[in-house]
């Protein structure tokens, strides 16, 4: 799994978050430059021992959370990694760990319908992990589905040998397939064609904005401006400290959903 210390690509969509677990799973330090195909601009991260470097307080994480957001949502992306450079950037005094927003980011895009599909799909296959992909457990239940994970399983045995929710299982297995962190043998069943292919990403982000699948821009627009005139903390003057920082947070994510469906 191991990443160069040094390494330019250009990343189709899904690889950029990849290889940003990785870098954080190996605990990696150094400078992460991403350009957009076809902009100018850079977005530039420091890397520290599998942390990305942020300002204190929940806003700047939050924005942080953002940009990486909107950065693995683009269908193309170019990646320069520094390795070995110890940076911080001005005010940088917390890290937000990128193999662990990485899952979360990941998991978070599950819904039922696409567990549906995955279940279908994986039905007469054996899943096992690859060691040194494994993230490491945060809890209990993450030890038991690691363990049972462990040698090729189907998912109904690693179900019964995890005990945890069907749901929370399911996402746990759909981030690790999206890092490459599992094998998998035995007969994997195609999508069939009526089956509507689902992309997380967009599905997660219509949730946010309350919209449904039909929705067009005007639409999608409409949402953003009513639910920005609902959180935008500086139209909330009323607001305390605590209630400053819940409208940042859920400001921060509604224009990420935003940002990832125009």
């Amino acid at each position: 799994m191991a990443v160069a210390a040094n390494l330019r690509r250009v990343l189709g969509r899904g690889e950029l978050v990849k290889l940003l677990y990785r870098l954080g799973r190996q605990g990696a330090s150094g400078v992460v430059t991403i350009t957009a195909s076809g902009s100018p601009r850079h977005e530039l991260f420091a890397l520290r021992r599998g942390g990305l470097v942020t300002a204190e307080g929940e806003h700047a994480k939050r924005t942080l959370i953002g940009r990486l957001v909107r950065l693995v949502a683009l269908d193309s992306v170019a990646l320069v990694f520094e390795g070995g450079v110890a940076a911080y950037p001005p005010g940088g005094y917390n890290q937000l760990p990128v193999a662990s927003w990485a899952r979360t980011h990941l998991e978070q895009q599950l819904d039922n319908a696409l567990a549906d599909q995955m279940t279908r799909e994986l039905a007469g296959a054996r899943i096992s992990i690859k060691a040194d992909l494994a993230p490491e457990p945060a809890d209990e239940a993450d030890r038991r589905m690691l363990a049972a994970l462990a040698q090729p399983r189907r998912i109904d045995q690693i179900w019964s040998l995890a005990r945890t929710p069907r749901f929370r299982l399911l996402s746990f297995i759909h981030f690790l397939r999206a890092v490459d962190a599992v094998e998998i043998t035995g007969v994997v069943v195609e999508r069939s064609a009526p089956v509507r292919a689902i992309d997380p990403r967009r599905e997660a982000a219509r949730r946010m904005l309350g919209l449904d699948d039909n929705a067009d821009l005007e639409a999608i627009k409409r949402a953003y401006r009513r639910l920005a005139r609902e959180l935008h903390p500086d139209l909330q003057p009323e607001a305390d400290h605590a209630e400053r920082r819940v409208l940042e947070r859920r400001f921060a994510e509604v224009t990420a959903a935003y940002e990832a469906l125009i």
